[in-house]
């Protein structure tokens, strides 16, 4: 079948058009949908409805359902015609072949064999094929576009390059001009590739680290669920041993305190013995007989009784003993705590002065660097950093740590982590310039953080002049925060540690920063 009597079998016969939804009746006829509604409509409800193009009558209206084949075939046919009519055919070839290009000094288009012996000089200026030539022909002077002006961005032809308006502009060649700015637009699109490309990278970092955070949650739940546990059963234990104090004290005081009993009974009863011979001696009325008595059992007697009895307290609850064995035990296991999940406070970071650029200057209590517009005149070392910079004395290489500093209004600076094998001087020294240290920057307002190169903007403003910088070494973690009147965090790099990480401050134009921890 050929494309005619195709499109003859794709028309509507009521708009004689391509199909447009096609509608199949019960029938078999086709129709676009809107246009079998519009015939629908007229037709009177007491009459029963039928076809436009057979007359078929049908009962009630019928329910218009999509031919989707129908309509598929016709998208497709229009989408051939379409392309059909946008080809372009060679102007000096006897049958159709596709042109190549389009002269506009000649106004013709050319296939690939009339173009090899096509006139190479400037005036011919070729283009991509067109079947429209009236775009390259001057509106006012009705030449050739041959010239491109760049200072106005417009298409001139010769008497055009002679006038008034563009005199002294920069003119060239169309052709020239094309190459140029195409040249440019290739430029501008690697850029925009390129940047596609880091922001595919961004948006699958991201991803990643969301599609990770349920299995770290779950972690750091269940690692939290494990040190209540052994909370939970350390409290217990000193609980127990608490109560078993309790009751060991208690048995020693119970013992001490019968002993003691037993003892005065023991006298009690030995006094009342010696009542009783008192008594009966007293009872005698014959002092014949009350003389001539026992006279060592009425000595023993009277000298025991001018002995005193000794007051002993009684043993109580050594409760000193039980109070520091439960502080003792508590202390215990905060310190477990701690070394377990609970983050410590990094103690003793005091700067290395050895370390210190020559435009750095240290406090007395290596706690403050402030940036010197004098040299400090220190000796050159392979330590010593060349510009801006101070590292700590001491590094970490395991467990959770955060340190603290106050930062100054004025100028700029940068706090983080590096490597104590970091370059001293050169570009690659900078902090957040390699892959071996991680900063965060403050100047003008405004906070960003570098690694390897990479420096990111970050969208939240400074609020206070206070840092926190997280360390979690084992996880691969180092976060960054602000201290507000609450806690904000800033932005976390994840990386394997593979070294020592030392904290380091950097200063200019006026900056400090001064270590709080």
């Amino acid at each position: 079948m050929s494309s005619v009597d195709l499109k003859d079998e794709l028309t509507c016969p009521i708009c004689l058009q391509l199909y447009t939804d096609p509608i199949t009746l019960q029938c078999g006829h086709n129709f676009c949908q809107k246009c079998i509604e519009a015939a629908l409509d007229t037709q009177e409800p007491s009459v029963s409805n039928s076809c436009p193009q057979c007359r078929a009558k049908f009962h009630t209206r019928p329910v218009l359902k999509r031919n989707t084949t129908l309509c598929n075939i016709a998208e497709h046919f229009l989408s051939q015609e379409e392309q059909e009519e946008c080809k372009v055919f060679c102007t000096c070839c006897d049958n159709p072949v596709v042109a190549l290009k389009t002269c506009l000094f000649c106004k013709v288009s050319l296939c690939e064999l009339h173009l090899e012996g096509h006139s190479k000089s400037p005036e011919h200026t070729l283009i991509q094929p067109t079947n429209s030539l009236k775009s390259g022909t001057c509106s006012v002077h009705k030449k050739v576009l041959v010239y491109y002006c760049t200072e106005d961005a417009e298409c001139l032809c010769v008497s055009c390059c002679l006038g008034e308006k563009h005199r002294g502009h920069n003119v060239g060649l169309l052709n020239e001009a094309f190459k140029q700015e195409k040249e440019k637009l290739r430029i501008i699109r690697e850029h925009i590739v390129k940047e596609r490309g880091e922001l595919e990278t961004r948006v699958q970092y991201l991803q990643d680290h969301v599609n990770r955070l349920p299995r770290k949650v779950a972690g750091v739940m269940e690692r939290v669920s494990t040190h209540f546990r052994n909370l939970t059963m350390k409290q217990d234990a000193l609980k127990n041993q608490v109560l078993k104090e309790l009751t060991k004290q208690k048995g020693r005081v119970s013992l001490s305190v019968s002993k003691l009993i037993q003892q005065l009974k023991s006298k009690k009863d030995n006094l009342a013995s010696k009542i009783s011979t008192i008594d009966e001696r007293c009872q005698l009325m014959d002092p014949l007989l009350f003389l001539r008595a026992d006279r060592e059992v009425f000595a023993e007697a009277m000298s025991d009784n001018n002995n005193k009895i000794k007051i002993t307290e009684p043993d109580d609850l050594a409760e000193d003993v039980i109070s520091q064995t439960l502080s003792s035990g508590m202390l215990n296991i905060m310190s477990s705590l701690q070394k377990g999940y609970y983050v410590q406070e990094a103690s003793g970071i005091l700067l290395d002065v050895n370390t210190a650029s020559n435009d750095v200057f240290i406090s007395d209590d290596l706690k403050t660097a402030s940036w010197s517009e004098v040299n400090l005149g220190r000796p050159v070392t392979r330590e010593r950093f060349a510009i801006r910079r101070v590292l700590s004395m001491k590094g970490f290489s395991d467990g959770r740590f955060y340190w603290d500093v106050e930062v100054s209004k004025e100028g700029g600076w940068r706090v983080g982590m590096t490597y104590a094998s970091i370059g001293r001087k050169g570009k690659y020294s900078l902090i957040g310039n390699n892959k071996t240290s991680w900063g965060l920057r403050g100047i003008n307002k405004l906070y960003s953080v570098r690694h390897d190169r990479k420096e990111i903007p970050l969208a939240y403003r400074p609020t206070c002049y206070k840092v926190r910088i997280y360390l979690d070494y084992t996880a691969g973690q180092l976060s960054f925060y602000e201290l507000d009147d609450s806690m904000r965090h800033l932005y976390t790099y994840n990386a394997t540690f593979t070294e020592a990480l030392y904290p380091v401050i950097v200063v200019w134009a006026n900056a400090w920063v001064r270590v709080l921890s």
